[in-house]
């Protein structure tokens, strides 16, 4: 068996992953720069290796509904202000990589690897790769902060 659980692994090679897969994550990195956010190691790995990705999932769930979502930070672009403003209240520093549910949320990494969701409030998936199998299959995102302080 590989990093994810079969299923996991299945959902993701439909979408277009492979193993050990690489795209250039400097576009994404660069345009967030100039947003005020600063690149990191595990950001650039997971855009690396998962960016560009779109999954179209549907259906139940573990604890939530399973929905799709898009691994592309340019549908965050002009939204920096709102990761850099979460990630200093939970103080991480969360890096946008792309949407969930055709972009009603936003998704961020931070420097260990955790999985956020992030609207007015902001919610983890977990850390990778616990994080990936938590989205895919449907589990739902503990919250960590629901924007009412």
């Amino acid at each position: 068996m590989g990093i994810f659980p079969d299923e996991v692994d299945r959902v993701l090679r439909e979408a277009g992953w492979t193993p050990g897969r690489q795209v250039n994550a400097e576009p994404w990195l660069a345009a967030f720069e100039a947003e005020g956010l600063l690149r990191n190691p595990v950001v650039s790995a997971f855009l690396t290796e998962f960016g560009g990705l779109a999954v179209n999932i549907s259906g139940p769930g573990i604890s939530r509904a399973r929905e799709p979502f898009e691994f592309n930070p340019m549908l965050c672009l002009g939204e920096g202000d709102r990761f850099l403003e979460w990630g200093e209240e939970i103080k991480k520093s969360i890096f946008p990589v792309g949407v969930h549910d055709e972009g009603r949320f936003f998704l961020g990494v931070d420097e260990r690897g955790e999985l956020y969701l992030v609207e007015t409030w902001v919610a983890s998936f977990g850390r990778m790769p616990e994080a990936m199998s938590n989205l895919i299959l449907g589990v739902q995102a503990t919250v960590i902060d629901n924007g009412s302080t």
